[in-house]
């Protein structure tokens, strides 16, 4: 087990440090490809080049997917792009 240094604290919640490099790591991977597959992450992806460089956009994105995440795992639901219907 980590010593309490390197640990990093999440609502309590107690992981490696490691584990959260890993996951920013994930995470910046992801926001790179987003734009790809999903129009208005485009649109975001878009929008802060026109500000700055691929980084910025990039992290843009990666703030924008935590954002969903947070969302879906807050009210509990299926994510669901906007613009389509749940298949009943």
């Amino acid at each position: 087990m980590p010593n309490g240094n390197q640990l990093a604290r999440n609502n309590g919640v107690q992981f490696p440090r490691s584990v959260t490099s890993i996951f920013k790591t994930v995470l910046v991977e992801a926001a790179k490809i987003a734009p790809y597959w999903n129009p208005q992450i485009n649109a975001v992806h878009k929008r802060e080049l026109k500000k700055g460089n691929r980084n910025r956009a990039s992290l843009a994105v990666a703030r924008k997917l935590v954002a969903y995440m947070m969302a879906v795992d807050k009210n509990q639901t299926e994510f669901i792009p906007h613009g389509e219907e749940k298949a009943a």
